[in-house]
């Protein structure tokens, strides 16, 4: 017994006739007979009594009724699935996305993405930047969100989605926070909480790299992978840090923020979305579409906190 003769089994159990039943399934009415016989041998019951008045169905016919829907119903759903997941409008979407990309991002890219394809469920995991480019490349995300620039070898694709600049940040009580205007220079000869080098790559070189291009190396005193830690460490008294202007949105009172003038684009950063360039899944190529979407209606450029 096979899915087509499942079908068949229902035409004519519900037309009661094997002429109507075969113009539902626009067959000939011998061979529809000739699949029925099979079946009922293949079960080894009759399935209808055939009288002069017509088809009736026998007590085996009736109680494998409802199990020949339910085998048409799931039937159905398993060619909607596929046929949805080939489409990118179902099927499980895996994307690893870096901390940062819950500040700003997924408050406006998430509820849209459920919204206009609610049939694709979303496999959240947070990673680093370094892990998610590895994830990408080795199939085991479908779509990542990554610190930007990337310095590293990667064969993924990279767009990014949201600007950003890093800006200063240090504990209320620090000799800086009075201060209104401040640039890079400024922070020579306080300690630095940093991004770690073994997870944090991009983001501690460019750190490192400004600091540098400004005429100073920073004197590092701690060392974090999430920004939210770093954040905590200065919280804590452990030094000063630079760090997307997003995360203010999250961050203690406790904590000042200030923009840095006369660094120019050295402190430009984003959020990218990144793709495998040969095996993106629809799913993700409809991700990426929509940020893309987003991030055209949005105001590119405006950094969370003004310079003074």
């Amino acid at each position: 017994m096979n899915l087509r003769q499942v079908g068949q089994f229902l035409a004519v159990a519900e037309t009661l006739n094997f002429r109507k039943a075969a113009e539902r399934l626009h067959m000939a009415q011998p061979p529809l007979s000739v699949s029925i016989k099979r079946m009922e041998e293949d079960l080894g019951s009759a399935l209808f009594l055939r009288q002069r008045r017509g088809l009736r169905l026998t007590a085996a016919g009736e109680a494998i009724l409802a199990h020949a829907r339910q085998i048409a119903f799931h039937s159905e759903e398993l060619r909607k699935a596929a046929a949805d997941a080939a489409d990118g409008i179902g099927g499980v979407l895996r994307v690893g996305f870096i901390g940062s990309a819950t500040y700003r991002l997924f408050p406006r890219v998430l509820p849209a993405f459920r919204t206009r394809y609610p049939r694709v469920t979303l496999d959240l995991r947070e990673r680093t930047t370094r892990e998610i480019l590895r994830e990408i490349e080795a199939g085991v995300l479908d779509v990542g969100l990554v610190r930007y620039p990337v310095i590293e070898d990667t064969s993924a694709d990279l767009l990014p989605v949201e600007h950003d600049q890093l800006v200063a940040v240090m504990p209320s009580g620090s000799r800086l926070a009075t201060r209104r205007r401040l640039q890079l220079k400024d922070l020579e000869h306080e300690p630095f909480v940093a991004y770690a080098g073994t997870a944090a790559l991009n983001l501690r070189a460019q750190v490192l790299s400004a600091c540098q291009a400004a005429g100073f190396t920073p004197a590092i005193a701690q060392e974090a992978v999430q920004v939210q830690t770093i954040l905590s460490l200065v919280e804590s008294g452990l030094g000063v840090a630079l760090v997307p202007s997003s995360c203010q949105s999250q961050a203690s009172r406790s904590l000042v923020f200030r923009a840095l003038t006369g660094s120019g684009d050295r402190l430009a950063v984003a959020i990218a979305v990144a793709t495998h360039p040969t095996t993106e899944p629809p799913a993700a190529r409809r991700f990426r579409e929509l940020l893309v979407e987003l991030e055209h209606d949005s105001k590119p450029g405006q950094p969370a906190i003004p310079p003074p």
